[in-house]
């Protein structure tokens, strides 16, 4: 018999149940993305805002295939949740969410991240998608696109208030605005909005840091006296990100952008836990165990013999490794095997005969796996090959047994960002509560296979 970590999936149907099935045969691990709990942490973000009649709207900000959750499912369950605007940082998928059936009178999308001697313009405006303009030649470049469809493009203003990334500094501001009030004036542009992004909003235990998060907030409203002085002031302005969404409501202004919140996360642990701010993950990694065999004390786990087993022991291998994006960082050290380092590995909760139980990473993670030492007999603990492992979930944590991203993120020295959005799609995505979240019109959008 095998054992599972994870919750019994509660199924929508018979289908349902049999794609979950297809899925296991097609790869041995599945990243399980509940779209109520993306609908709901959006609802909470809305209200955070003041509801949906509060003046300041909620963008679902979906780059990067949804951190990983999935570009088109998680979008709609964003809409479903409140959100009136989605954000892509690359045109393709802006592009791409209009093609599948995201329409202009459904929601705005705003993309910002461009090649400005390459990227479609004239599609973007053809499909009223707003875009993003920071730099001189992108002016340039959206305008001719306006002007050779005969369509007004629809522009939002980026401003560098202090992050030293993307957007017009002070200096620079003046000949934008000449450019810029012009094409307004014209018809060619329509400025909608003016933006920026903040640096360290996500560290408000940090005098120093809420010190620069003020400055870039004065810096922002700068800018928009001099866009209200050239003629164009901004319709929406929007500054706050997950962090100033949930900490800074001075700064909510037309339009917030929210991203690793509608994930179910907070921006940084300095901050607390999702728990701390009514939210929840919506996603669970988990995998089902490959070998699973007794060593003796002393064997080398996997390359570079950095971990030694203590003891005689069981280790069992779960089939994912840095080719499905667990990170290498993740390995765990033993001082054994390496010149006396010890460092830990990922988490990985197991369910035993004795109850669940968590482990780590032992040795290096591998291409395609990785190896956990079981720190006993697998046949006493009741472990198994094809036993379901969770790596991370909608969990308490560590000292609970309950891994999250979290810790994964200590383990591999990164932010759950990267931890969802380094997920190889060879992983199948699944859906949760699909026909819970979307009308029957959103649902037959989805690939049917994927719906739990």
């Amino acid at each position: 018999m095998t054992l599972s970590a994870v919750p019994a999936w509660q199924f929508s149907s018979p289908q349902g149940e049999e794609h979950y099935r297809a899925a296991r045969r097609r790869y041995p691990a599945q990243a399980i993305v509940d779209l109520k709990a993306l609908r709901d942490n959006m609802r909470h973000l809305v209200n955070v805002c003041g509801g949906p009649d509060s003046g300041t709207a909620v963008m679902g900000v979906v780059k990067a295939d949804a951190y990983g959750h999935g570009l088109l499912p998680t979008a709609l369950a964003a809409l479903a949740g409140g959100a009136t605007w989605l954000g892509t940082a690359q045109s393709h998928e802006a592009l791409l969410l209009r093609r599948l059936g995201i329409g202009p009178d459904r929601c705005h999308i705003l993309t910002w991240v461009y090649n400005g001697a390459e990227v479609p313009f004239d599609e973007l405006i053809d499909n009223d998608i707003d875009v993003s303009v920071g730099s001189l030649p992108g002016i340039d470049a959206v305008a001719a696109a306006a002007r050779r469809l005969g369509k007004t493009a629809r522009v939002h203003v980026k401003v560098d208030s202090g992050f030293g990334r993307n957007g017009f500094t002070e200096e620079s501001f003046d000949e934008a605005l000449a450019r810029l009030a012009p094409l307004a004036r014209e018809g060619v542009l329509h400025i909608v909005g003016q933006w920026s992004h903040l640096a360290v909003a996500d560290s408000p235990d940090v005098p120093e840091f809420v010190a620069s998060t003020d400055r870039q907030i004065e810096n922002f409203k700068a800018f928009t006296a001099r866009m209200e002085k050239a003629g164009i002031a901004p319709e929406i302005r929007h500054l706050a990100n997950t962090a100033a969404t949930l900490n800074r409501p001075e700064i909510h202004f037309e339009l917030t952008r929210p991203g690793i919140g509608l994930y179910g996360y907070e921006p940084d642990p300095a901050m607390g836990t999702p728990r701390d701010w009514h939210l929840k993950s919506a996603m669970t990694l988990q995998a089902q165990l490959g070998t699973v065999k007794d060593v003796a004390a002393g064997h080398g786990i996997s390359y570079g013999r950095t971990y030694l087993t203590p003891d005689d022991t069981s280790t069992a291998i779960v089939p994912l490794g840095y080719a499905d994006g667990i990170h290498r960082s993740a390995s765990g050290f033993d001082m054994q095997g390496a010149k006396h380092l010890e460092k830990l590995g990922g988490p990985v909760r197991v369910m035993t005969t004795e109850g669940p139980r968590l482990y780590r990473v032992s040795g290096r993670v591998c291409m395609d796996q990785f190896m956990i030492d079981l720190h006993g007999s697998a046949e006493r603990l009741g472990v198994h090959e094809g036993d379901t492992v969770e790596l991370f979930g909608p969990g308490r944590g560590e000292l609970f047994s309950e891994p999250t991203a979290d810790d994964w993120a200590r383990a591999a020295d990164t932010i759950s960002y990267e931890v969802f959005t380094c997920l190889r799609n060879r992983i199948p995505r699944l859906y949760l509560n699909a026909s819970d979240v979307l009308d029957s019109a959103d649902l037959a959008m989805l690939d049917p296979d994927t719906i739990l």
